[in-house]
């Protein structure tokens, strides 16, 4: 692993486990094991850097993401696939997290990321129900948009709902919710 990525992986765990604000550049060179010339010789300062594990984050939860949404079966069990996959509910959203850090919304460079990635995850997730409904799996009626924005919140929503009660219950049942009301959808 080059400096470089030790740099931006220690920075992308950081960023999770103390948000921007609680993450020092003295903290990411800690964890990366790299003198403070190391790191501002590869990014520009704790903003750049942190827009780079931004970044990669968003790519990964992407890729994630898309195993589940690109996977065989129907539109149901592919959403499905996506609610029920293995998380670190306690932990939160990599992605989710930084919406709620001050410094990260009022920065646009590190907003972006996290609004790329819920847009794209809203939009892929739309794609599957508005092809469910295409193939006759899905009744027609609400909106696929709207419908994919519900279970990108009931994700998100039930990561700090679990956060919230120390336990992962809030989550599981916010999923049971989502996949209710899918399931109401099925033609089946």
């Amino acid at each position: 692993m080059t400096t470089q990525d030790r740099l931006v992986e220690s920075t992308q765990d950081l960023l999770w486990e103390r948000g921007y604000t609680g993450t020092s550049p003295r903290a990411i060179q800690q964890r990366a094991g790299v003198g403070q010339g190391s790191m501002y010789h590869h990014f520009e300062g704790k903003p750049g850097l942190a827009a780079a594990a931004l970044r990669r984050s968003a790519e990964q939860l992407r890729a994630v993401a898309e195993a589940d949404l690109a996977a065989p079966g129907t539109a149901y069990e592919r959403v499905a696939g996506y609610l029920l996959r293995e998380r670190d509910v306690l932990r939160g959203c990599r992605i989710g997290r930084m919406a709620q850090d001050p410094e990260v919304v009022a920065d646009a460079r590190l907003r972006a990321p996290v609004e790329e990635t819920f847009e794209w995850l809203r939009g892929r997730i739309a794609e599957v129900i508005a092809e469910g409904r295409e193939r006759g799996e899905l009744r027609p009626g609400a909106d696929p948009g709207d419908l994919a924005a519900a279970v990108v919140a009931v994700v998100q929503g039930g990561y700090v709902l679990a956060r919230a009660a120390d336990g992962t219950e809030p989550f599981e049942r916010a999923v049971r919710g989502a996949l209710a009301l899918l399931a109401a959808q099925r033609t089946d």
